[in-house]
């Protein structure tokens, strides 16, 4: 049987993060005029957010084999979204609005030019554009 964690009752203690998530409409529209448009998604990328050490005892739950905390961001906390949206604009701000768009842990690369989209797509990965 498969343990679940229910954050309900953390949730209901925490103050909502009201850090804004992009407008869709907004997003879509910016694509306009680029020929070429590649889509990720960093679904894992949560994974990579460590908890606080002094809030990994908020996130303790129980199993046969003894009680965990999670040391990262699990996906059932109510500003995991929020959170993680703050993370990726503060990692990609210089690309944002340019060649990339970001919504939570969907990410696209655009390019005005399809012979330029290579060079986008690693710049906007952190990787060297000779890779």
């Amino acid at each position: 049987m498969a343990n679940v964690v229910d954050f309900t009752d953390v949730n209901k203690a925490c103050p909502k993060d009201s850090f804004p998530l992009p407008r869709i409409d907004l997003l879509v529209d910016s694509t306009a005029g680029h020929e070429l448009l590649s889509f990720m998604d960093a679904y894992s990328g949560y994974n990579q957010i460590r908890m606080s050490p002094a809030d990994e005892e908020h996130t303790s739950f129980m199993t046969d084999q003894g009680t965990y905390c999670y040391k990262v961001m699990p996906f059932g906390l109510k500003n995991a979204g929020a959170t993680y949206q703050r993370l990726v604009n503060k990692m990609f701000e210089k690309q944002i609005g340019r060649n990339m768009e970001v919504y939570v842990d969907d990410m696209l690369v655009k390019s005005r030019v399809t012979g330029d989209h290579i060079r986008d797509t690693k710049r906007r990965l952190g990787c060297s554009a000779k890779d």
